[in-house]
């Protein structure tokens, strides 16, 4: 019955929380050194006053740190707090009614009205008793002589708690009741017994600032070698590695670099049928020698990548590799644990397929198999293994083919005990898939941006990940390419082309990628007309790059590499804005720095064969940018500085030359 009575008195609601998902079930994101804000709909009843806290702690530490919350309007209140450590952090709400705050208000108005009477007082010296009661020692001293003054039981001249035989005027009452020395005391010692606390605590992932802000370049090993013909090694991927500085990526990513099947192995350009010498694809894993613990021995053993993880790591280099849970038919899992694989009725095991392709080279894992306990340790302990030899980033392979429970389980267990280990979704699937497998756990996702390529389009999908509750959970990883993706644009439009996926990925995504050499040096042939596979596709053969072609993107991709990392305005999505410019060939967008002191607006032009003009309009108030004097902006691609005047700004863009300016807003 207490318990009952307890909650009849608890009279503020509490709903509508943000950052939330799904109610609670998933945690939201966020990197290192965020501040994470807070916002509810708190209220209550009648016309009393309320206040309302934020409490978070970062989970395991047992200690909980306080924050008010402020009203913003229409019952919506606003707290926040930093995270400083990796982890998870948990976070919920206070709210109680003020009864002092409603006091106090309501004496403030009845001063005015010259309405207020002895009992007003009174009233107020009981709260500040109460207070009393709950304050630290030296506090409560202060505080029960302030109660004394408001009932005219102290001589406030004194303040030292003696009895005053006259009564003190009703100026120095009014003055002493409103004090805000005595409010702010008040305030220090608030009554929470009946306050409502939210149903439950809500979560944040904590990751690290690469989750945010990362530059991806993808070489497949085998193609490292500086002379033609040859399989290349971890030692020829080391020497690759100040190229890859140089063009200013952070993360370098590997395709699988396990053992390659030997049954049903593909031939080049997806050939069912090998010939000896043929290599294979590296997602075909597994043989003889080993499996997904295990190196391909052309590639060199282990100390040979042991090397070339720390030579990254000294060149600021992340490596990040490929975990494809897949088996080859030479697989060891498919000797020793048959029952992870699916049986057809006439005993074989059933082979990956999406009719009417069929891949014989791949067995997929049977998430409903009679063992899958082991199968689930099994898995994990393969991420676990990579972790041991140094490697903090993951890009999983069609994680949309395995089981849900499986990866909520398993990435819940690795980031407990490796709270800097990201993952990277590689799952091109509906909408609902991809945001599951985000909630469940994966710290950043393909897009569909590769397909994005008007300008319609490409607003309406990049504001859905970046200015809805889906940008809680879900980080974007713009791709302009990748193995399997060459898209139409980039098969037809030319460098232009190119160059105009590069700017609009690297510059709308603070994540992006890029598929190397073969995007740099404009790889566009495909394997037949109307298909996206590269024709001599790196993923079944060993491919030569001259890496010095006079023509190479080398140049521009260093350079918007080096845009990105010198402007923090480029190293978050949330800010994103797209503008009005009346031309639908010209995308224009800013981006600014979290404590708005930099400001990048970047025009792209979606055409690779036309020149295109309009007029930028920007909404200059919103923006900070003066609206009663001319202002400069600096092309950071060519170093040109121009002086705009007004919301309302030409610029032309001709592919030939430029097909897009990023421009820093200089606001003086």
């Amino acid at each position: 019955m207490a318990t009952i009575e307890l909650a009849g008195r608890k009279r503020v609601v509490i709903e509508g929380i943000t950052p939330q998902v799904d109610g609670g079930r998933f945690a939201a994101k966020r990197t290192v050194g965020d501040l994470v804000l807070v916002e509810a709909d708190i209220f209550t009843d009648g016309h009393d006053a309320i206040a309302a806290s934020l409490l978070s702690h970062r989970e395991g530490s047992g200690q909980w740190s306080e924050t008010p919350m402020q009203f913003l309007d229409n019952d919506r209140w606003t707290g926040s707090f930093q995270v400083d450590e990796l982890g998870r952090y948990g976070f919920k709400i206070q709210g109680w009614v003020d009864h002092f705050e409603t006091w106090r208000r309501d004496l403030l108005k009845r001063i005015a009205a010259e309405t207020d009477t002895d009992v007003d007082y009174m009233i107020g010296a009981d709260f500040v008793a109460e207070a009393a009661e709950r304050a630290s020692a030296s506090d409560a001293r202060r505080l029960s002589q302030w109660a004394a003054i408001l009932r005219g039981e102290a001589d406030p001249k004194a303040f030292v708690g003696k009895i005053a035989g006259a009564k003190i005027t009703v100026d120095e009452l009014r003055l002493h009741a409103t004090d805000t020395a005595l409010h702010e005391l008040v305030h220090r010692y608030p009554d929470k017994r009946f306050a409502t606390e939210s149903d439950r605590e809500l979560a944040i992932v904590v990751d690290p600032v690469r989750a945010r802000f990362s530059s991806w370049y993808e070489l497949f090993p085998r193609s490292t070698a500086e002379e033609p013909g040859r399989h290349g090694t971890f030692a020829d991927c080391e020497k690759r590695l100040p190229y890859i500085e140089e063009l200013g990526f952070n993360v370098v990513y590997l395709p699988p670099i396990h053992p390659i099947g030997r049954s049903f192995r593909k031939g080049p350009n997806n050939n069912p049928l090998s010939a000896p010498g043929d290599q294979g694809s590296p997602w075909a894993i597994g043989a003889a020698e080993g499996g997904h613990k295990s190196i391909l021995a052309q590639l060199g053993a282990l100390e040979d990548f042991r090397s070339f993880v720390a030579a990254a790591k000294n060149l600021d280099l992340t490596v990040a590799l490929d975990i494809a849970f897949q088996a080859a038919p030479d697989h060891p899992y498919v000797r020793e644990h048959r029952s992870w694989f699916r049986a057809r009725p006439d005993g074989t095991i059933q082979y990956a397929e999406n009719p009417p392709k069929k891949y014989q080279d791949i067995y997929p894992f049977d998430f409903e198999s009679s063992d899958w306990p082991a199968m689930w340790e099994e898995l994990k302990s393969v991420f676990l293994y990579w972790i041991g030899e140094g490697i903090t980033i993951f890009r999983v392979d069609n994680p949309h083919t395995k089981a849900f429970p499986f990866w909520e389980w398993a990435i819940g267990e690795i980031k407990r005990e490796h709270p800097e280990v990201l993952f990277l979704a590689e799952a091109f699937t509906r909408p609902k898939v991809m945001y599951r497998l985000a909630k469940l756990g994966f710290s950043q996702s393909y897009t569909y941006f590769p397909w994005r390529i008007r300008k319609a389009e490409t607003i309406e999908y990049l504001t859905e990940l970046t200015q809805t509750p889906v940008r809680e959970f879900f980080r974007p990883n713009q791709w302009t390419n990748t193995p399997d993706i060459l898209i139409e644009f980039l098969q037809t439009g030319g460098p232009a082309a190119f160059a105009i996926r590069l700017l609009l990925a690297a510059t709308l995504g603070a994540n992006y990628g890029i598929y190397g050499p073969a995007f740099e040096l404009m790889e566009h042939t495909p394997i037949k007309a109307g298909s996206e596979e590269y024709l001599d596709s790196e993923k079944y053969q060993i491919r030569h790059w001259d890496l010095d072609r006079p023509d190479s993107l080398r140049p521009l991709v260093a350079r918007v590499n080096a845009i990105r990392n010198s402007n923090p305005a480029l190293q978050n999505d949330w800010s994103l804005r797209f503008h009005a410019i009346p031309n639908d060939q010209l995308l224009c967008y800013t981006k600014e720095s979290g404590d708005r002191s930099n400001l990048i607006l970047t025009v792209v032009n979606l055409d690779p064969k036309n020149t295109q003009s309009g007029f930028v309009t920007l909404p200059l108030y919103d923006l900070l940018i003066p609206e009663d004097r001319p202002f400069e902006v600096e092309d950071l691609l060519t170093g040109a500085r121009y002086t705009w005047n007004g919301p309302a700004n030409y610029v032309e863009l001709n592919p030939a030359r430029a097909s897009g300016h990023i421009l820093k807003i200089l606001r003086g």
